[in-house]
């Protein structure tokens, strides 16, 4: 639903696309996308080559370092644009770009002190909440594989971490324990899963940093949020032709990536459903995306990555039930709630996809090992 933007709103943000304008003017400016973090605005020009861009306030109660957080995007942003141009792929591809004030930089604060930035539009593109068909899936693995790629000679020293913590499963284990010992939960049926199901996997949380920690799996730069809305497709050929949303990329590890991508691409029953019985990981789902991805993943992956691969899935959707739990017993201080059961409910979906991983999990890697 688009906002409403008064007339004075409306000049305060043609002054602010403006800085950004190299050449052509401001014809309109409306806002765009449902992102629930920033506030994204679509430019239009009057100039004959880029009639298009979008632009952003980016909401710093979220990223309290929005200077550090347009570094890393910059970085990672001109770096794809030189690969692509010194080796062209034979298909559409792009990321993204961030695009300069009139005065070079990266960014620009308004008279209210609010922090804008503005980024290419790709355009001719669509996103989808939920995977089409199966014919999807290889592009959406695909668009994974081919963003590491393009990354992988990056050096993920050169990034700042602007999300401390983000996807480390133990620390998320250290916070529930944390919030367990201060609260007496109400006893339920639900609540007693959840408790029983979390004390059953206390010690395979550290798993994916206890081989970081030896070496086994290294530091590379991760996306931080692959779910499958967040990759575009061309709306002609309905191929992957983007991965966005570059806020969360840091140092960590693909494996983290490869999970969520896979945690949110083969739930066929979705994130929200109350039909627990119905939600469980889609084997067919699973290999046309690991397919997908390991197409231009197996570039750069080595004999560890693949080991731990299965490890990644399974622990991916663990983590994220652990988190909506951990909101629930806290008292929903973090996750958007609808009713105060609401995160107990995403809880116990995770968790039953957790075991539906757990309960094919020969089968999940002997579809990784047919693949090396």
């Amino acid at each position: 639903m688009a906002t409403v933007i008064s007339q004075q709103s409306a000049e305060n943000l043609v002054v602010t696309a403006e800085q950004f304008v190299i050449q052509g003017n401001v014809k309109s400016v409306a806002t765009f996308g449902s992102g629930n973090i920033n506030d994204t605005f679509l430019v239009t020009l009057d100039a004959t080559t880029a009639q298009h861009f979008v632009l952003q306030r980016i909401n710093t109660q979220v990223f309290r370092q929005p200077q550090l957080i347009m570094r890393n995007m910059r970085i990672l942003s001109d770096h794809v644009y030189q690969r692509l141009q010194n080796t062209p792929l034979n298909r559409r591809w792009e990321l993204p770009r961030v695009l300069s004030t009139k005065d070079a930089q990266d960014y620009c604060i308004d008279a209210n002190g609010s922090f804008w930035r503005a980024i290419s539009f790709i355009p001719d593109s669509q996103s989808f909440d939920t995977m089409p068909n199966i014919g999807y899936a290889t592009e959406i693995g695909y668009a994974l594989g081919m963003f590491h790629n393009l990354i992988s000679d990056l050096s993920p020293e050169k990034f700042a971490d602007t999300l401390a913590g983000f996807h480390i499963t133990p620390l998320y284990l250290h916070d529930y324990q944390e919030v367990l010992a201060n609260t007496t939960p109400q006893s339920s049926p639900e609540v007693n899963y959840c408790l029983q199901f979390v004390s059953d996997r206390t010690t395979s949380a550290h798993i994916l940093e206890n081989a970081k920690a030896q070496g086994q799996l290294p530091l590379r730069l991760m996306h931080g949020d692959p779910k499958i809305n967040n990759v575009l497709f061309d709306t002609a050929t309905q191929k992957a032709v983007s991965v966005i949303d570059l806020d969360t990329v840091k140092p960590g590890l693909v494996h983290y990536d490869i999970g969520d991508c896979l945690r949110s691409g083969c739930n066929p029953a979705g994130e929200e459903t109350e039909q627990w019985d119905s939600v469980y990981f889609d084997t067919d789902l699973c290999q046309g995306i690991l397919q997908g991805y390991l197409t231009v993943a197996k570039a750069f992956l080595t004999e560890n990555d693949y080991a731990y691969m299965y490890d990644g899935i399974r622990l991916i959707a663990f983590e994220l039930g652990l988190r909506f739990f951990t909101d629930y017993l806290a008292g929903n201080v973090y996750f958007k709630v609808k009713y105060p059961e609401h995160n107990l409910a995403r809880a116990i979906v995770q968790f039953k996809l957790t075991e539906s991983i757990e309960a094919q999990a020969s089968q999940i890697r002997k579809i990784i090992q047919d693949m090396q």
